[in-house]
């Protein structure tokens, strides 16, 4: 058995194992979709005459997605380094890429089973959400923005000593990020200058691609620029993550 199969079923039996994580991983997002879902369903929004819902599951939806992968594996790396675990792994032959695509693999299992379950909440009736016939396009868009957003995580991870300081990080990037890349509110009806703030922000590229993908919002063109400035976020920050990875807190 390989050191990235090890490492993947191992990942796999602890993340199955803790209940409470597990379920408030497919919860959160579903919480959000529930909540705004009811206050806005039925309503437009008056600068684009588009249902709230349209924007409400795309946008809640990536955000989900993104926070799992950041502190999913920014908690386990913090973790592994704390207790030792990533030295002791250091002393085999296992390089840094299995440990990293061990983890990687783990992130795009729980994207695909947290995007399959919240669409599935979403065409309810009480929430309204209609499929675009190119809604598969969403997947490869789902798969570049867990791709840039685990990277970000693994930065998070290496540079943080305590669940308290992952948390406290995690929530700095991604809870003003999500608000300024229109996750919970339409960037239509917001500032000029937040709109443009976004643009350097890799989660509005997420929410695009996955909007236009499951709505029909925007043009293929606008999904293919989406897909290319995610795999650049993603080239960046992973060069950043390689760089910045540490296997214990000595190092």
């Amino acid at each position: 058995m390989s050191a990235y199969t090890a490492l993947s079923q191992a990942g796999y039996r602890a993340y199955a194992r803790d209940r409470t994580t597990l379920f408030f991983t497919f919860a959160f997002p579903l919480i959000f979709l529930v909540v705004f879902g009811l206050i806005f369903h039925g309503q437009t929004v008056e600068e684009s005459g588009k249902p709230y819902i349209n924007y409400i599951a795309p946008g809640v939806l990536s955000w989900g997605v993104a926070n799992a992968a950041v502190f999913g594996v920014g908690f386990v790396l913090m973790q592994w380094r704390r207790d030792d675990i990533l030295r002791l792994i250091r002393m085999t032959p296992t390089p840094v890429s299995a440990v990293l695509a061990s983890r990687y693999v783990l992130a795009l299992g729980i994207g695909a089973v947290q995007a399959a379950l919240f669409v599935a909440v979403a065409l309810l009736p009480s929430f309204g959400l209609r499929l675009d016939g190119r809604w598969p396009l969403a997947l490869p868009v789902l798969v570049l923005g867990i791709t840039a957003f685990l990277a970000l995580g693994v930065i998070v991870g290496s540079y943080t000593k305590t669940p308290e300081a992952v948390a406290a990080v995690a929530n700095c990037l991604m809870i003003p990020m999500a608000f300024l890349s229109g996750s919970f509110f339409p960037l239509d009806a917001m500032p000029g200058w937040m709109q443009t703030l976004s643009r350097i922000l890799p989660l509005r590229y997420l929410n695009d691609g996955v909007s236009g993908a499951l709505t029909g919002g925007g043009s293929l063109a606008g999904i293919g620029v989406a897909c290319a400035v995610l795999a650049g976020f993603a080239l960046v920050l992973g060069a950043v993550a390689l760089k910045t990875f540490r296997w214990s807190d000595k190092s």
